[in-house]
């Protein structure tokens, strides 16, 4: 069975095709600029070069006709005819409370998905767009949501309530939701897996870390506790979010400027490395300048790497103990001095870190030394997977 997984973006699509005979990846693509000038499709048959070409997509129904043709093009195509596809998975941002696992896809969940946009206006009605054209281009073929906070959704009240009025809550929903999911999710299976333990007695702290990261306490295979809340910008700075911050400073600046459409940029897309470097939100320009000297720079990186290190330490609390540390996402699988730095001095914690081992990019692995009371792992995340093994379920 071939599975289609879809991430679609407000002007982008992601895409890949999946042999669930073996899990193998047969095709992967990434359309950009949907309905502006200038919108590309970059298409890989995996095996070949890869395909970029200049086309203009007005819509998202348009970008996936012409995805679905490139899958059954005789020399780019991985696809006899979409016979052979047995469903759609679609990354869906935000299910609310509505949504705790994946679900087939009917008019009764996509009017829950439209109930909850309000949450995530920036990512769900993107997400529809795919929902609805993958109806519109393939009548009839079953398509499943997969939601990025449901793995979360396991978390009691005392993790999940802020302290404000329970009115909020109540009537209008605010609470911590956490994000990157199906990543937690996947990462701390197959830790446990690797390990050759059951999930159900580990306590697994996840690192999430990319240009958006956040942390989840993974205790017994369930999601304890996680860093993101409502939105995406709580918790860890990132590449341009704040990350924690004292919400008298949003009141404060939103009086200062007269606009919280202002903050609201501000916090979600001039802040994290960005904001306190002026450099770049890529951790690889603030590494190369801290390596020069640049004190912005050196200070922002301490700041990253000291956010990580309370969330490990206090989730080991919250968990009465901690087993397993896993590093994943862009700068966890890449960042070979950084998971160092996040490392050190946390013997306390039973930490014992392996320099040498820890020489590694984007490679399951061990980099714990062997007397480590705390396993420290490095696992590549892979959420297509996950929507793709959740779709070929709910289809079956």
């Amino acid at each position: 069975m071939k599975i289609l997984v879809l991430n679609c973006g407000s002007s982008s699509l992601k895409y890949q095709v999946i042999d669930m005979d073996g899990e193998k990846v047969l095709a992967k693509g990434l359309v950009e600029r949907i309905g502006m000038d200038g919108s590309k499709i970059k298409h890989t048959k995996i095996g070949l070069d890869a395909v970029t070409r200049e086309v203009p997509f007005a819509n998202h129904t348009e970008a996936i006709r012409y995805v679905l043709n490139m899958l059954i093009d005789k020399e780019f195509g991985v696809l006899a005819s979409f016979d052979e596809l047995a469903g759609a998975g679609h990354r869906i941002v935000h299910g609310g409370e509505k949504f705790t696992k994946s679900v087939l896809v009917t008019e009764e969940v996509i009017k829950g998905i439209e109930e909850v946009s309000t949450l995530a206006p920036l990512h769900n009605p993107a997400n529809l767009q795919g929902i609805r054209a993958v109806m519109e281009v393939l009548p009839g073929k079953p398509n499943v949501a997969v939601f990025d906070t449901s793995f979360h959704q396991t978390m009691p009240s005392a993790s999940y309530l802020y302290a404000i009025p329970y009115e909020y809550y109540e009537k209008n929903s605010v609470r911590r939701y956490g994000f990157h999911g199906t990543s937690h999710r996947y990462v701390s299976a197959r830790a446990a897996e690797i390990l050759g333990k059951d999930p159900k007695d580990l306590r697994i702290v996840t690192c999430h870390l990319g240009n958006g990261s956040s942390v989840a306490a993974v205790k017994g295979g369930k999601c304890l506790d996680t860093s993101m809340g409502l939105s995406t910008a709580e918790g860890l700075i990132m590449g341009t979010r704040c990350g924690n911050i004292d919400p008298s400073v949003m009141v404060f600046l939103m009086e200062q400027l007269g606009s919280a459409k202002a903050v609201s940029d501000m916090v979600q897309k001039k802040s994290g490395l960005l904001g306190l470097t002026g450099i770049s939100s890529d951790m690889r320009d603030i590494e190369e300048a801290a390596e020069k000297g640049d004190e912005k720079s050196k200070v922002a990186l301490q700041i990253l790497i000291n956010g990580v290190k309370k969330y490990i330490a206090s989730y080991a609390a919250e968990m009465g103990g901690l087993d397993v540390v896993v590093f994943t996402a862009g700068i966890g699988e890449n960042g070979i001095d950084f998971r160092e730095k996040v490392c050190a001095d946390m013997e306390f914690l039973g930490i014992k870190f392996d320099e040498e081992a820890n020489k590694v990019r984007g490679k399951e692995k061990i980099i714990s030394a062997p007397d480590s009371k705390v396993t420290v792992m490095l696992v590549p995340t892979n959420e297509e997977l996950v929507i793709a093994r959740d779709t070929l379920e709910c289809i079956k």
